[in-house]
């Protein structure tokens, strides 16, 4: 059972991450040939089990965001392609990270890593990953690139603590919550769009607009990935709907749930996300609590707030190809629940 949200704005139908792609075409084969070059080592478990989810098949959207934000500006040098790839080395380790910690068996329809090798062979390839990343960030040589991704990964690290702290935590607030995937998903978002204007040398504004763009982008992101948890299909999660109830993991459709509903509906959520009885009648409960309030819209309604604010943030820029493009993405992000 699956509820499907519908956007009633038509804007978004025909939006897509095909212009992204098409204008970040020829910088993301160089960014894929270093990947793989990067990924490898003469420890052979090392390359196995990065390219078993290297390989598996993501939209590789950060790395693009890097390539997109520092070319709109006029860039032509080589530091993006590294930038880029450090970006996406963060991005993967911390998904090994992850499913360590959440115990997954899925990533992108795959068996994790964890499940293949063991959750030892997952961090540490995931610790080797980050190296990779820091080094690479290294050779750019501008300490500004170097902050904001190092930032962004110590912020990406509380917000895994942060979770713990909330797991299976039905006092959970929407503010708690927010401040979760602001670390885990946006805080990367943000610093993939940022560094791209930086090796591009460009103001402070430019600079801060991509950050914006980036951070804004990111929260919309993970909302909508959460309204697909309950109301999507087990091809686009890449895992299967409902996964997130399964596993215990506080989201803000449940985080709305739990607050408007009745005294006995609250204690189903405790039953359910604390107490671990989340068999298929119980998803089927949770399901029903969720439309009688309305929480998957209202939280499709919270994503279109940050993505509003995030085509805000690149309203004053120059019109280019690759503006339009992350415009696009925006749009592409929502349209998921359409």
């Amino acid at each position: 059972m699956g509820v499907v949200i519908s956007l009633e704005d038509g804007n978004h139908r025909d939006a897509s991450v095909k212009p992204l792609v098409e204008t970040t075409r020829a910088d993301m084969e160089r960014v894929n040939q270093l990947i793989l070059s990067k990924a490898g080592s003469d420890v052979a478990m090392i390359p196995e089990v990065a390219n078993h989810l290297i390989s598996s098949g993501g939209k590789r959207l950060r790395p693009m965001l890097t390539l997109a934000a520092a070319t709109m500006f006029g860039y032509a040098g080589e530091y993006h392609i590294k930038l880029a790839t450090a970006v996406e080395f963060m991005h993967t380790a911390t998904l090994l990270h992850d499913d360590v910690v959440d115990e997954s068996d899925l990533r992108r329809g795959r068996s994790t890593a964890r499940m293949i090798w063991g959750n030892q062979a997952s961090v540490l390839v995931g610790d080797f990953l980050l190296g990779q990343a820091f080094k690479m960030m290294v050779e750019v040589g501008s300490l500004e690139a170097l902050d904001v991704l190092s930032t962004a990964a110590a912020v990406i690290a509380e917000g895994e603590v942060l979770q713990l702290s909330v797991a299976k935590n039905m006092e959970t607030t929407e503010d708690d919550y927010l401040s979760v995937i602001r670390a885990k998903t946006a805080a990367l978002f943000s610093a993939a769009c940022e560094v791209g204007p930086i090796v591009a040398g460009v103001s402070k504004a430019e600079r801060s607009a991509l950050k914006s763009y980036g951070i804004n982008l990111g929260l919309a992101f993970q909302l909508i990935d959460d309204v697909l948890d309950y109301g999507g299909s087990a091809r686009d999660l890449g895992k299967n709907v409902g996964d997130d109830f399964r596993e215990g993991k506080i989201t803000l459709p449940v985080v709305l749930a739990y607050r408007r509903g009745s005294e006995s509906e609250r204690a189903f959520w405790k039953e359910a996300i604390e107490g671990g009885i989340s068999d298929e009648k119980a998803l089927e409960r949770a399901l029903g609590l969720l439309t009688k309030y309305n929480c998957l819209k209202d939280t499709t309604a919270r994503a279109e707030h940050y993505a509003s604010i995030a085509r805000d943030a690149l309203a004053p820029l120059p019109e280019t190809d690759e503006k339009s493009a992350l415009l696009d993405v925006i749009a592409f992000c929502l349209n998921r629940v359409s």
